[in-house]
């Protein structure tokens, strides 16, 4: 053998073992480079056990949703609840080879390019719908690396599910816009319907989506929808789910779009959002963004909606007594052309409409026939007429409403002025809109209303709109009461030996400091002083002095402690400003405690949430009346109250607690009740009173029984009204966030009075008349109105019919030198 041939055996021998090893080193260096490209792609039992993000929903005490929270809005569904027409057009859509490929299509990637070139945008994807499930489970990256995983992905989906798996994986988890994630949340954000309700315009729209959901969105982008739909129909006839007649029908059917808009502001923003703090605080952020629960309160939404209305009127008709502050700015004649221009175009997208607010520009001043002319657009002008601007002088606090009207337009506005104005619905003679100039207020309120039997919290409002602020004046707010403090005080008194019919002298009285201290001497609104008065006319009138001396006899701890008792938890000033409401309390926990009134003397904490239930049905929390659970409701409001106060209030925690010794009859009370029936019932006839004869009285306008107090605070920073009828205990509170008057007698009476009023005559529409239940051990007495004592057997005047607790009426009749010398007074008066 010659030395050639050898070397030439040995030479191939060598290629061939090192062709041999490149082989087996290129198939470990592949294997080794798929699994470390695949190590990480989502497991398929974690994928047979789907379980997206879904959205936490919120409901009303009769279901109604009023919120949710989510980070991807999804609702999943079985597919044995999707129509079949919705199935055959997202696959006629994304991938007509669906039934027939095995997760990657060649042919159809090949297809849709060319169709794609030829039409010069793309119409028509290449993805299947398996490579669709496979990218959203997925992070988002665009590499090469990410599609190559999506392909292996989306084989080894093919070959472990069925279509019908692959289907219900795609329908609920692919991207439709909006925040939407599947068809359930995507049919209920455009539509407000269920996916099974959707007809074939619809579903064809929502199948229109996953190319590009934010191009083809019906809510933003309308014509490029519809445009897209037609397509989907056309896909749909071409591979014989539809025919012709039937495409063509569905592209002729309107499509109702559903205002796209945040449901948490939409119902009770104020009540959700103190919703969703509490179970953020309590179960997590992870819980409630993406487990999807379901929370069932106790909002009543008609009481919701007639609060928030009630509200916002008694904001805006104060906001006007008021006055104007004035136009926005001032435009020269030389740029009036081109800011009108720019509202043409806002409207546009914002058509005129009736009750709605415009932004305009001033064009015309007439003096002598009183009206302003007000252009909102190029070819739309309206007319303020002087009597729907009267109302516009400039803020003065000192000066009463009718006192500053305006008499000339031009006392307000010029040419020029950049202005808001409401279009009134009536057109003018000359062919102008009705307008009427309009101001948000600045000032801010809040309303509350509880059931005192249930502690359940059947409405709340905490401001004049959530968007501008989400501070919630109803909890988080800490103001001085005024006399809503003096029922709390009232009743104390009554369970210490005083009778409605106890007479205290309303005299002056002189309090005098240390030196470096001011002498205070306290007054009555009315700066009268009406000498020898009677329990129940004290608090009619509201008297301050009577009020202060009656704190005096009690003593300043055991007013603290029967506030704590009543559900009190904000600090109270351990002086006698306390009888004058000087504490700064919440309006939720002031209400509240109105409530034991007609309540019968139980309190029952105010209760948000009646049940908590997880995404697979398990109950985490169910709260009742009489749950001990019902702590954990108040929780979050607890920490919130903590918070709006500060550090203060952890300081003079200590202070607060002070031991006093409680009366008998409040010692021996059943378990549950905080004052007994009998207080009870007395509070509420007194402040029956109040609202009969008192600074109440414009609440008689509801032509049923009503008890409540009015408050007013010093300089008229705030005003207040709480009121109650046997099953509903509500209050209001209007006041600037940073304290300033209100103005001229813009007492509680005036300015928060009538929004419990539009309140309660929106609830109680049509309703039956119900009278407060008179419990056992009450009596009553025909009593001498000037002394409190029995009348006399022939007496015709000064007679008044009182009700007492039993054992405490009064026994004997003064007599004439009693009345004249006052000795019937009580001794430390």
């Amino acid at each position: 053998m010659d030395y050639n041939s050898k070397s030439k055996r040995t030479l191939k021998k060598l290629v061939l073992q090192a062709l041999f090893t490149l082989i087996i080193l290129s198939l470990i260096a592949g294997a080794g480079l798929f699994y470390y490209l695949t190590k990480d792609l989502p497991g398929l039992e974690n994928i047979s056990a789907y379980r997206p993000d879904i959205i936490t929903k919120v409901y009303s005490a009769d279901e109604v949703q009023i919120g949710e929270f989510a980070i991807e809005k999804r609702e999943v569904i079985p597919i044995s609840k999707v129509p079949k027409l919705l199935i055959q057009a997202f696959v006629a859509a994304e991938d007509d080879r669906f039934f027939e490929h095995e997760g990657l299509d060649f042919i159809s990637i090949l297809r849709a390019f060319i169709k794609n070139v030829r039409a010069g945008r793309v119409e028509q994807g290449g993805s299947t719908i398996t490579q669709q499930v496979a990218k959203s489970l997925l992070t988002p990256e665009r590499t090469y690396k990410r599609k190559f995983k999506e392909a292996v992905l989306a084989y080894r989906i093919e070959n472990n599910f069925t279509k019908s798996d692959i289907l219900y994986l795609y329908l609920n988890q692919i991207y439709l816009g909006h925040g939407a994630y599947g068809v359930q949340a995507a049919a209920q954000s455009y539509y407000n319907k269920n996916v099974d309700e959707l007809n074939l315009a619809e579903i064809a729209m929502l199948a229109g989506l996953p190319q590009a959901p934010s191009r083809y969105s019906p809510a933003s982008n309308p014509e490029q929808a519809r445009e897209r739909q037609r397509y989907v129909l056309n896909r749909m006839a071409d591979e014989g789910y539809i025919n012709v007649v039937e495409a063509t029908d569905a592209m002729n059917t309107p499509v109702e779009v559903y205002p796209l808009e945040d449901l948490n502001l939409r119902a009770a923003p104020y009540f959700t959002e103190h919703v969703r703090r509490y179970l953020e605080r309590k179960y997590g952020a992870d819980l409630i963004y993406k487990e999807g629960l379901k929370v069932f309160t106790t909002l009543d939404i008609k009481m919701q909606k007639a609060a928030q209305k009630a509200l916002k009127k008694g904001l805006f008709n104060l906001d006007r007594r008021q006055g104007y502050r004035g136009p926005e700015r001032r435009i020269a004649d030389a740029e009036a052309e081109a800011f009108i221009e720019e509202l043409q175009k806002k409207l546009e997208n914002h058509p005129v409409k009736e009750g709605e607010i415009y932004k305009g520009i001033v064009v015309k001043v007439n003096s002598a026939k009183k009206y302003v002319d007000v252009k909102i657009g190029k070819d739309a002008v309206g007319r303020i007429p002087l009597k729907d601007m009267q109302w516009a002088r400039l803020p003065d606090h000192t000066v009463g409403y009718l006192e500053g009207r305006i008499k000339d337009p031009a006392d307000a506005l010029a040419a020029g002025d950049v202005i808001d104005v409401k279009i009134t619905g009536a057109v003018a003679k000359e062919g102008h809109l009705a307008f009427s100039l309009h101001q948000d207020p600045l000032v801010q309120g809040a309303l509350m209303a509880i059931d005192p039997q249930t502690g359940y919290v059947k409405s709340m409002v905490g401001g004049y709109d959530f968007v501008k602020s989400k501070f919630n004046r109803a909890i988080q707010s800490r103001r001085q009461p005024g006399s809503c403090f003096k029922p709390i005080i009232y009743s104390s008194a009554l369970d210490n030996n005083y009778t409605p019919a106890t007479i205290i002298h309303d005299s002056p009285i002189i309090y005098q400091g240390d030196e470096d201290e001011f002498t205070w001497k306290p007054k009555n609104y009315s700066d009268k002083f009406y000498g020898p008065t009677r329990m129940r006319m004290a608090l009619q009138r509201s008297m301050n002095v009577v009020t202060i001396k009656i704190v005096q006899s009690l003593g300043l701890d055991y007013i603290i402690e029967y506030a704590r008792r009543m559900g009190i938890k904000s600090h109270l000033d351990r002086d006698l400003s306390l009888s004058l409401g000087s504490s700064g309390l919440s309006l939720q926990e002031i209400t509240s405690a109105f409530g034991i009134f007609p309540g019968g003397g139980i309190r029952r904490e105010p209760i948000f949430i009646t049940k908590i239930v997880d995404r697979d049905g398990n109950v985490l929390e169910e709260i009742s009346p009489d749950s001990i659970m019902a702590s954990t409701v108040i929780e979050s409001q607890i920490v919130e109250e903590e918070e709006a106060q500060g550090e203060e209030k952890k300081e003079e925690k200590s202070e607060d607690l002070r031991l006093v010794e409680l009366p008998d009859s409040l010692k021996e009370l059943p378990p549950g009740y905080t004052i007994s029936p009998q207080t009870a019932y007395l509070m509420t006839s007194l402040m029956q009173g109040v609202v009969q004869h008192g600074t109440g009285w414009k609440a008689k306008v509801l032509k049923r029984p009503v008890g409540g107090k009015t408050g007013t605070t010093n300089d008229l920073y705030d005003a207040w009204f709480i009121g109650f009828t046997p099953d509903l205990v509500a209050g209001t509170w209007v006041g600037f966030d940073q304290e300033a008057p209100l103005g001229k007698n813009e007492t509680g009476s005036r300015a928060a009075l009538p929004v419990f009023v539009d309140f309660m005559k929106e609830v109680y529409e049509g309703q039956p008349v119900k009278d407060f239940p008179i419990p056992d051990g009450i009596v009553f007495a025909k009593i001498d109105a000037k002394t409190g004592l029995l009348a006399a057997p022939d007496q015709t005047e000064d007679i008044v019919f009182e009700a007492f607790k039993e054992g405490t009426a009064p026994t004997k009749m003064a007599s004439q030198a009693e009345v004249e010398t006052g000795i019937f007074l009580r001794e430390e008066f």
